[in-house]
């Protein structure tokens, strides 16, 4: 018995499910993050402070994070070619895994030198650390508010976000290191500091870098219970059967679903097939579907090799 496959395709872009065009905001934050890097690191040299040079240099991992997601951020708005059918969506995604990797990397060499300092402190100029401090609390808040509309849209946009926010309540925790060294005299206050500031950068980045690792590996996207939409699928009018269901995202922002669904008394139009699409993107988030219908149960089994059935 023959398998008759009725690939249909709609594809319902509602531009509501992205984040705006966030490019002022990204090149707003990136010149106040590059002069906020060279002024703390020239400080953070001058008064060998190393809390303002762990801070530094998260802040100029931040600045490449923010670039990453620039470009990526431009990137998915290029049309598809012959070649790449999808356009350059998944470019954010590689962004934001990108981002999460340099964020580590930094953290090692920051607890390297925080771990040195503690065995060997050297005397600060507490009052240059709490106004360099206090500036960066300002940029930092600033930034974050540029990007803290499309949080929840993007992974991207989150990523920036989280670590402009993050940045914001490390520079008052270095301000009130400097309080604290200036009431005390401790020196071993400012690279306790810096170990603080990798603890909160690494717990604040961990989820981030997950959720793009999962992305790239094509996992169901947060948020998308692939159990039901499976249940919603299979309880659709005249559905006997779901298989080869695929849930994954084209980008950071554009989850995608193939599916099969075995329908005995055939195709039941293009009506039935929009009623799915409206309603996967209502519920489920989800704009991109292809759904192939198949009329033949008995040979309709999973048999094909990514099949998770």
């Amino acid at each position: 018995m023959s398998l008759h496959h009725n690939h249909n395709h709609n594809h319902n872009h509602d531009h509501n499910h992205h984040a705006p065009n966030f490019n002022r905001a990204f090149i707003i934050g990136t010149i106040l993050n590059v002069g906020f890097v060279v002024i703390e690191a020239g400080f953070g040299f001058l008064t060998n402070s190393l809390a303002l040079l762990a801070d530094a240099g998260h802040n100029f991992s931040d600045v490449l994070g923010l670039l990453l997601a620039w470009g990526a951020s431009w990137l998915t708005s290029r049309r598809p070619t012959a070649r790449y059918t999808y356009g350059f969506r998944r470019s954010s995604i590689f962004a934001a895994l990108i981002n999460g990797i340099l964020l580590f990397v930094a953290l090692i060499f920051i607890t390297i030198e925080a771990v040195q300092r503690l065995a060997n402190p050297v005397p600060i100029s507490e009052m240059t650390i709490i106004i360099v401090a206090l500036i960066g609390v300002v940029i930092n808040t600033i930034t974050a508010l540029l990007f803290m509309s499309g949080r929840k849209g993007d992974l991207n946009i989150r990523g920036a976000f989280l670590h402009m926010a993050a940045d914001a309540l490390i520079s008052v925790g270095v301000v009130l290191a400097g309080i604290a060294m200036m009431v005390t005299g401790w020196l071993w206050f400012d690279p306790v500091v810096s170990l603080i500031i990798v603890v909160v950068i690494a717990v604040g980045t961990w989820n981030l870098l997950q959720e793009s690792v999962n992305l790239a590996l094509d996992a169901v996207p947060t948020g998308i219970n692939p159990q039901a939409v499976r249940t919603y699928l299979r309880e659709l009018p005249g559905v006997m059967a779901v298989h080869d269901l695929h849930i994954w995202a084209m980008s950071t922002t554009e989850p995608v679903l193939t599916v099969h669904l075995v329908m005995p008394e055939g195709n039941p139009g293009d009506e039935f097939l929009s009623r799915i699409n409206e309603e996967l993107d209502h519920n489920f988030g989800i704009e991109h579907t292809t759904i192939q219908i198949e009329s033949d149960h008995l040979n309709s089994s999973c048999s094909q090799r990514f099949c998770c059935d």
